[in-house]
């Protein structure tokens, strides 16, 4: 690609998660999020390859869905409210609509079908840009909007989300398929916690990225897109397979790493909300995800 072109590209990206993080207007937010699904597009369909096409077809079309949504979601709250600031939110039907947006297109279950397809159709680095960069502007939106929100539909969300994460990626053997379900996984785990305990989701996601990061990267350096060939790099260099293998069990969320943290506090602080059958659920999940 043409690096003026991609140069463009990556500064639009900037540009638009930036416009969501700063706007307070419901439509400059909007506009925010736009610019950052328009400006991955090119990224994804640079290869010229039927499944990056088809990929970035499935992306389109759901990310068009989700921002029209969130776009009827806040002309419907402005139309009850007369407000368009984005903490205004009192309409709670406008409020589900915008959580339904968002969950859509960060793949939430049970609206995270389009993740792993889409994952899978793209090269490792605009994939890596898709679970890492693509996720701060709706988590940036939901965590001003989380005092608004239902907790028991972000609950039902968040447990869908462990649930399916975990059996999804159970009987896969793609690596960006099992990162797909790693990531919807994570995700319910800071879904869940948002209403009780925002902070925790956001150092949930910080240390999501940097796990996310390093997973990608290293597969990048060992050009693995499958587990068996993960297996015959370990041969060409010992010390990387090994930061590899810590990096997957982090992710996993194995103690006494990293990964672990953000997953004790959650359970911890939903203990203490007396939330003990979500808690035990997840808990059990997880076991599936450190499984594969």
């Amino acid at each position: 690609m043409n690096p003026t072109v991609l140069t463009i590209l990556i500064s639009s990206l900037g540009l638009g998660t930036t416009l969501t993080f700063i706007g307070s207007h419901w439509l400059l937010v909007w506009m925010g999020l736009e610019i950052n699904t328009l400006a991955i597009i090119p990224l994804m369909i640079r290869q010229h390859h039927p499944r990056a096409v088809e990929a970035t077809t499935k992306y389109f079309i759901t990310q068009a869905t989700a921002s029209a949504l969130l776009l009827f979601a806040s002309i419907t709250n402005a139309w009850t409210s007369g407000e368009w600031s984005l903490t205004e939110m009192i309409n709670p039907t406008s409020a589900t609509l915008a959580l339904t947006a968002l969950a859509l297109k960060i793949g939430l279950a049970p609206l995270h079908f389009w993740l792993p397809e889409v994952l899978q159709g793209l090269d490792l680095t605009t994939g890596l840009i898709l679970s890492t960069w693509q996720k701060l502007a709706p988590f940036a939106i939901l965590l001003q909007l989380y005092p608004l929100l239902n907790p028991n539909l972000l609950l039902s969300l968040g447990i869908l989300s462990t649930i399916i994460g975990g059996w999804g990626g159970l009987n896969q053997t793609q690596l960006r398929k099992i990162l797909a379900y790693s990531s919807i996984a994570n995700l319910g785990w800071m879904i869940t916690i948002l209403h009780y305990a925002p902070n925790l989701t956001l150092l949930n996601l910080i240390l999501y990225i940097i796990m996310t990061l390093t997973t990608f990267l290293l597969f990048k350096i060992f050009n693995s897109t499958k587990i068996n060939s993960i297996a015959s790099s370990s041969t060409k260099s010992p010390l990387l397979s090994i930061i590899t293998l810590l990096t997957l069990l982090s992710l996993g969320g194995l103690p006494p790493l990293s990964g672990f943290m953000p997953k004790w506090l959650i359970l911890q602080e939903l203990t203490k909300q007396s939330l003990f059958t979500p808690a035990t659920i997840m808990a059990l999940m997880a076991l599936l995800s450190l499984f594969f």
